[in-house]
């Protein structure tokens, strides 16, 4: 079993380790971001010992939130005291130009980091086209803060980061390109990162790869689950090495494969709104649909039975 060196050592310019969260973004009725809710619950993530808030991900429907909107729920945060080297934003959109303007406001703002999503409208697209679009993006901001984590997510995206692309991107960009977040579901691929990039703030996209790839030398990890059981995951984080690490991570996997036996983000949409008390949070963004009523309570009722309240986790 490889050891992992200290974070401070192996990290060098990157500035997250730890557990992350992909923070979910609730919607008043016509479906405008609920901002006062959004606010609520990352200073709620944040006092439950998250490390950071990965803002605008898959599990925060970023793809149906316009550039104006990410911008404005950004400021929000930061004018509400969320502290911005916690904050790593998704910035990685289809239109080059969008890209660059979210990067570089997040950018500005001191963010830890941006989270960038390859463009991924166009499928089949060579390593060359992928380089291109994250070396326009860098190049464009201009800015020697900038530092990228990778988002590699090709169950979703259908548009993967590859090993040669990474190899290139470190090499050119070695300050700048700093991490990954890896939501392929690929253990071996996620080990060949690990090997092939040290130097690289590796992040599995599930708490299930959480203590085999801290154990492999991985940084943490981005979970959307951490909406809702943030204290359980830190606990692995924090006991890795101890002797009942193993039992804690068997806890927050039986978690996740029930949440994930649903449509995730209603689902955890559900999960929210139960523990608020507010049906509000139920409401997803078209195309998204909230979960029919039937499983909503099969989902709690689940939780319940293994013990599980975001209250008491």
């Amino acid at each position: 079993m490889p050891y992992r060196e200290d974070l401070v050592k192996i990290m060098n310019n990157n500035t997250f380790s730890g557990v992350l969260v992909p923070a979910l973004t609730p919607f008043l009725v016509d479906q405008r971001p609920n901002t006062e809710a959004f606010v609520h619950h990352c200073k709620w993530l944040v006092r439950q010992g998250v490390h950071g808030l990965a803002i605008f991900g898959t599990t925060g429907e970023a793809n149906s939130l316009s550039v104006e909107e990410r911008m404005a729920l950004l400021d929000t945060l930061i004018d509400n005291d969320i502290a911005v080297e916690q904050l790593l934003p998704g910035t990685g959109v289809c239109a080059l130009a969008d890209s660059v303007r979210l990067t570089q406001h997040a950018t500005n703002h001191g963010c830890g980091g941006v989270l960038m999503l390859p463009p991924f409208y166009y499928k089949g697209v060579s390593d060359e086209g992928l380089f291109a679009s994250y070396s326009h993006v860098i190049d464009q901001v201009g800015d020697a803060r900038l530092r990228i984590y990778l988002y590699h997510i090709p169950p979703v995206s259908q548009v993967a980061i590859s090993l040669k692309l990474i190899e290139r991107l470190v090499k050119d960009y070695p300050t700048i390109v700093v991490g990954i977040k890896d939501s392929g579901g690929d253990w071996q691929y996620t080990t060949e990162i690990l090997k092939q990039f040290p130097q690289l703030s590796v992040f599995p996209g599930s708490e299930l790869f959480l203590l085999d790839g801290l154990r492999h030398g991985a940084a943490g990890c981005i979970t959307a689950t951490g909406n809702i059981n943030p204290a359980g995951i830190r606990r692995v984080f924090d006991h890795w090495e101890e002797t009942d690490a193993d039992e804690l991570q068997e806890k927050i996997s039986q978690i996740r494969k029930t949440i994930q036996a649903y449509p995730m983000i209603p689902a955890l949409k559900t999960i929210v709104a139960d523990f608020y008390g507010e049906s509000d949070w139920l409401r997803v963004r078209p195309p998204l649909v909230q979960l029919a009523e039937e499983q909503q309570h099969q989902l709690m009722g689940t939780l319940r039975e293994l013990d599980f309240g975001m209250a008491s986790n």
